[in-house]
């Protein structure tokens, strides 16, 4: 079992290492990629995002984190597993975007939250948004709030559970009328794939 005090020192000295970048995040990529694609991309076009990787002790005193079940009538994504995170503001770092993004999806205090460094930034090609996700950690499980018109669900994922390769799986989808293989991550009873996996697949990686 990992504690979250075990995994801020582990991060502290990890983050300030290279990342495993692209390299990690091609692993949980949808199999054949869209042509032109390339994770680390970051096109005139594209608008910046951020996302948080919170972690903090659960009921059993190990490491969790929480992710959103996004509303089905959101224009992106929807009804998918993702981090809380959304679009930087004109002026905003990226950092304290994805702490205000937590706020007001899932009612993060953000006072609460130490910010240990990013990971890789990654393009979304399908919202055309390069996402740049930040880890942090809190002493105490937050007390949550979602925003109801953004997030249906809560799905708090130990991650003990995100490092176990036997709930990883392989599965099918139809991409513009071609069929589509991808990995996905099975926890706390979800499939956790596409941009989420692929993030969640270069922070398992940082454990390697």
């Amino acid at each position: 079992m990992v504690t979250p005090a075990d995994l801020e020192s582990f991060l502290r000295t990890r983050l300030s290492t290279p990342l495993p970048g692209p390299t990690a995040q091609l692993r949980f990529a949808p199999q054949p990629t869209r042509k032109g694609w390339e994770p680390h991309l970051t096109p005139d076009t594209a608008r910046d995002a951020a996302a948080l990787l919170l972690w903090y002790p659960g009921t059993d005193g190990s490491a969790h984190m929480p992710l959103t079940v996004r509303h089905d009538d959101l224009p992106h994504h929807p009804g998918q597993i993702s981090l809380p995170g959304g679009r930087v503001n004109p002026g905003e770092a990226p950092d304290q975007a994805a702490l205000r993004e937590a706020s007001e999806e899932i009612g993060l205090d953000p006072s609460g939250v130490r910010l240990l460094g990013p990971l890789s930034s990654l393009w979304v090609v399908v919202s055309n948004h390069v996402l740049r996700p930040y880890v942090g950690v809190s002493d105490r499980r937050p007390d949550f709030l979602l925003a109801p018109r953004e997030v249906s669900a809560l799905v708090e994922v130990p991650l003990d559970a995100l490092r176990d390769p036997a709930n990883v799986q392989w599965t099918e989808r139809i991409r513009d009328g071609l069929v589509v293989r991808y990995p996905q991550f099975h926890v706390a009873g979800h499939e956790v794939w596409g941009a989420t996996a692929m993030i969640l697949a270069e922070f398992v990686a940082l454990f390697d």
